[in-house]
């Protein structure tokens, strides 16, 4: 018998009893598992030990052996493509049914005469990577993460890249807890206009470049549960977020990140943004950070170290409404800090050329 620590009111609603005395294969009990996808618990009674021995059966597998379910709402009257699945040999792990009824996967796109409102995808438990998942399905409005017990997901690179009618995800389910590449993530996910990342776990992510880039319609971002302690690159993290008018960063740990390239270019309604805990001592490449940021006004980067930095060049290029920047910055390893200010304020450029010597004649053009 497996224990657990629940109560026994709990462990008489959801248990799930059976008799594994002749089970000789992993087969039959993976049947067994399928059952399994909204029982927390599993009791197994004349357990012996030649069949311990011969299944080697954990607590947790039935979790390995659960799917994961993901519901999808397409956009009215609109067909394209509603799942990328990158090898053929893959295919035989999605599963896919159209309003609730299972049907024969006979393609991987809808026509323009179908009418399907929902869309339901069972993915196997042999599935380890998200990589380009929805990859430039355009014509999905919704994703909802149903049931999700599936452990060792490891890659969500280009997952949700080219979403652009995607309007809400529900990751409440998800489980983010061996991820470590979430780069391009929400690549153009033009329609977005909030996220909820609450339960995102990121202790083995190192790379999130270009993960919210593109997302124009996003007005809030809550991050402040982020562990970004393996970071090593978030270039383009926040390219061209153009609604988004606040950012709050400071739990944000950048002691191991290399590159900041772009990183909030673009993001024109940037009134606020809170940096004060970045440690930018490892970071090579600056270049263009916060170009086109036009409604910041104020920027303190009093703890940014540049000691390491060789591209700072347009930096603050077209932060036109920049009044105070605190900071400075030593250029000796720079090798281009060409427009570093361009398209900045004349009071700024003097005032911050009197505080730093060393920045070249080229930074203020």
């Amino acid at each position: 018998m497996i224990s657990t620590d629940v109560s026994g009111e709990e462990l008489n609603q959801n248990k799930y009893v059976c008799n594994l005395e002749n089970i000789k294969s992993k087969y039959i009990l993976k049947q067994i598992f399928d059952n399994l996808q909204k029982i927390k618990i599993l009791i197994i009674t004349k357990y012996n030990k030649k069949i311990k021995n011969k299944l080697d059966l954990t607590i947790n597998d039935y979790k390995e052996y659960s799917k994961i379910e993901i519901e999808i709402i397409p956009v009215a009257n609109k067909y394209g493509k509603f799942i990328h699945i990158n090898n053929e040999e893959d295919e035989s792990h999605y599963h896919i049914y159209f309003n609730d009824n299972k049907e024969k996967i006979r393609r991987n796109y809808l026509t323009e005469k179908d009418r399907v409102s929902k869309i339901k995808i069972i993915i196997d438990y042999q599935i380890k990577s998200f990589n380009k998942l929805f990859y430039y399905c355009k014509c999905i409005e919704s994703i909802n993460f149903k049931k999700f017990y599936r452990r060792k997901i490891i890659n969500m690179n280009l997952m949700l890249c080219g979403c652009s009618s995607l309007k809400e995800i529900n990751f409440s389910n998800f489980n983010t807890k061996d991820v470590n590449d979430m780069s391009y993530l929400f690549f153009e996910c033009s329609s977005l206009k909030e996220i909820n990342l609450s339960n995102f776990n990121t202790n083995k992510v190192t790379n999130m470049s270009y993960m919210f880039y593109g997302c124009s319609s996003l007005k809030k971002l809550n991050l402040h549960n982020f562990n970004t302690n393996k970071v090593i690159n978030i270039c383009n993290m926040f390219f061209r977020c153009s609604s988004l008018k606040e950012l709050n960063l400071s739990n944000f740990n950048t002691n191991n990140v290399v590159n900041m390239n772009r990183m909030f270019c673009g993001c024109s309604s940037l009134i606020e943004i809170n940096l004060s805990n970045f440690n930018t001592e490892k970071v090579i490449n600056m270049s263009y950070m916060f170009y086109g940021c036009s409604s910041l006004k104020k920027l303190n980067l009093i703890n940014f170290n540049t000691n390491n930095a060789k591209d700072i060049s347009y930096m603050f290029g077209k932060c036109s409404s920049l009044i105070e920047l605190n900071g400075s910055f030593n250029s000796n390893k720079i090798i281009d800090m060409n427009h570093m200010f361009f398209g900045c304020l004349d009071e700024l450029k003097m005032n911050i050329r009197q505080r730093n010597i060393n920045l070249k004649a080229e930074a203020f053009c």
